[in-house]
């Protein structure tokens, strides 16, 4: 996902509650490189105006009536230009995590997240550079790994194996919610480098985004 350069990041809000979407609305309409192209009230709605609207990001909460969030992230992902996805979560809801990284979102946010990190996760997901608000995932993906079965987490020490030795450390950079040039700082590489090496990890891993990367390291184990 990359954003287009000569205008500022589009954004659709997806949530049944009429004053969490004013909130963000209101919230994102002071940045300067954000705009809010639309807002839906449960996801089939969503999923209809993403393919009009061609949104950048979508904002993506999961307990919706008609089609909830988790349903509809998958309708947006079977299409040939797929908006990167936000979900938008609780701690409470973590039985829908596993769920939401199988339906290809792109990271999760909490819903009391600090508004100056919601803006920073939307610039950095809309850029396809980075995991969204690290801390908030590290935690969800370490509690979705605590009750891992057996046999997931023997799938993913098999994936991993797949990997380079160099590949493998950029795959636990990646877990740990690092940037690219994050990882570049800490591994010695280019950025240039960095994205290289992601892009084999999409391949020979079998994920689609960052946050399934980084669900298959927390699996195995390794962060």
């Amino acid at each position: 996902m990359t954003v287009a350069e000569d205008g500022p990041i589009s954004v659709l809000i997806v949530d049944d509650d009429a004053l969490v979407r004013s909130a963000l609305t209101l919230m994102l309409g002071g940045q300067s490189d954000l705009r809010v192209v639309g807002e839906a009230g449960d996801g089939a709605e969503g999923v209809r105006m993403a393919a009009s609207l061609r949104p950048d990001v979508v904002l993506m909460d999961i307990r919706m009536p008609v089609m909830n969030g988790l349903d509809a992230t998958r309708a947006l992902h079977r299409g040939t230009r797929p908006p990167a996805v936000i979900v938008l979560t609780t701690f409470d809801a973590d039985d829908h995590v596993v769920g939401a990284v199988e339906a290809g979102a792109d990271g999760f946010l909490l819903k009391d997240t600090p508004p100056t990190e919601i803006v920073n996760a939307i610039r950095l997901v809309a850029g396809g550079d980075a995991m969204l608000s690290p801390s908030a995932t590290r935690s969800l993906l370490r509690q979705v790994r605590s009750g891992a079965p057996d046999d997931r987490s023997t799938a993913a020490e098999s994936r991993m194996s797949r990997l380079t030795l160099r590949e493998r450390e950029v795959a636990v950079c990646v877990g740990r919610g690092l940037s690219n040039a994050e990882i570049a700082r800490e591994l010695y590489l280019s950025v240039p480098t960095v994205k290289a090496h992601v892009s084999r990890l999409f391949e020979k891993l079998d994920a689609t985004n960052r946050v399934q990367i980084a669900m298959c390291v927390h699996d195995a184990g390794l962060v």
